[in-house]
């Protein structure tokens, strides 16, 4: 690996464009991360800079005589107001398949830092305090007007889920990451040109964009039991992760501490009784599910799903499938029934749910 020009790449980045030196150059395990990317690269198509500002990108940008291939923005994004917008206005600068190299400190990093930073017993309440004020008031209605009044959005609790989701829903896509020195950088590619994105709520009851009858797209409520932006990386952790015993995504690291109780509750689905009530969903039916889920079926469950609307209690409470491969069994027999003898088959699969989870404790993970 050829160290030397990578840290040439680096150096005339920032001697071009004047912006601060790169903070770890004295980071083997940095640089070694990096230089695959960077050192393939003519220095004059790298910028490397640290800012919370899109307009600084762009002042920097004006000034190169060619249009560069990889933005290196070593400011950490717990410390930018406008995360979107920044990611937006690189994914612009860029063309299709150039890098974008970030940082982010994840919640669990920042657990570490305070635990290290603070005497014992004063870390866990400064913790505490840190959690309520960085992680849970930017995303509450009012408590977020006064967190971003303090604080102008500087160093809050984003985790890696979030993070991701943002980077994919802003044209991205992951290529690697890695923790170094505290921090998590990550390597995007950009995929596609994005505009006029719409806004994205952080709130506790969102809507998800789920598969009707008939292949019409419908919104469905819930609980918030995954970081925000989760949804634009399902793709991602079932390639990266696959899928455990039930069919869900195994290791998920989307899911918060407090969404893995809801689950088990079954507190995160009660909004979707809005959605039987608008006449979106039944009672009873195949769970909705992403487009991206259902690409994983067969072609005789995709056209069976069609025929019948999606329900509140899915066929898998009844039938207990193990893996995909029992889900898609059990959601075929519950559909040809149902086409069958609608009435009857939704009464015995209700009372089947209901005893498999009242009696034999049957959850959602």
């Amino acid at each position: 690996m050829n160290l030397s020009l990578h840290q040439r790449a680096l150096g005339k980045a920032n001697d071009r464009f004047q912006v601060n030196e790169f903070p770890d150059a004295s980071s083997l395990e940095l640089r070694d991360f990096l230089a695959p990317y960077l050192d393939v690269l003519d220095p004059q198509k790298a910028l490397v800079l640290s800012t919370s500002d899109p307009l600084n990108i762009l002042n920097a940008l004006r000034r190169s005589p060619e249009r560069v291939e990889c933005i290196a923005n070593l400011k950490r994004i717990n410390d930018v107001r406008f995360i979107n917008k920044l990611f937006q206005t690189t994914n612009h600068q860029l063309p299709v398949g150039g890098l974008f190299v970030g940082c982010t400190e994840t919640p669990s990093l920042r657990k570490e830092r305070i635990m290290a930073k603070f005497p014992r017993g004063l870390n866990h309440i400064y913790f505490c305090g840190d959690f309520i004020f960085k992680r849970i008031f930017p995303k509450l209605p009012v408590f977020k007007d006064i967190y971003f009044f303090l604080t102008s959005g500087r160093n809050r609790v984003i985790s890696q889920a979030e993070s991701f989701g943002r980077l994919y829903y802003c044209g991205f896509e992951i290529v690697e990451f890695k923790n170094v020195g505290g921090k998590l950088y990550f390597v995007a590619r950009k995929r596609k040109t994005v505009m006029n994105l719409p806004n994205r709520t952080y709130g506790p009851i969102f809507k998800m964009k789920r598969v009707g009858k008939g292949g019409k797209m419908i919104e469905v409520y819930k609980v918030r039991s995954m970081c925000a932006y989760s949804e634009y990386v399902q793709e991602y952790v079932y390639k990266l992760n696959n899928l455990e015993v039930g069919g869900k995504i195994k290791d998920d690291f989307r899911i918060t501490t407090i969404g893995k109780y809801l689950r088990r509750t079954f507190l995160d689905e009660l909004p979707m009784l809005i959605n039987v009530l608008r006449g979106d969903l039944k009672l009873v039916g195949v769970r909705p599910i992403s487009q991206h889920y259902l690409s994983l079926y067969d072609d005789e469950l995709r056209e069976l799903r069609l025929k019948v609307k999606p329900g509140l209690v899915p066929p898998f409470y009844a039938d207990m499938p193990k893996s995909l491969e029992d889900i898609m069994v059990s959601e075929k027999k519950y559909i040809k029934a149902y086409l069958d003898k609608p009435l009857k088959t939704d009464i015995v699969y209700f009372f089947k749910a209901f005893m498999n989870i009242a009696i034999r404790k049957a959850r959602s993970k």
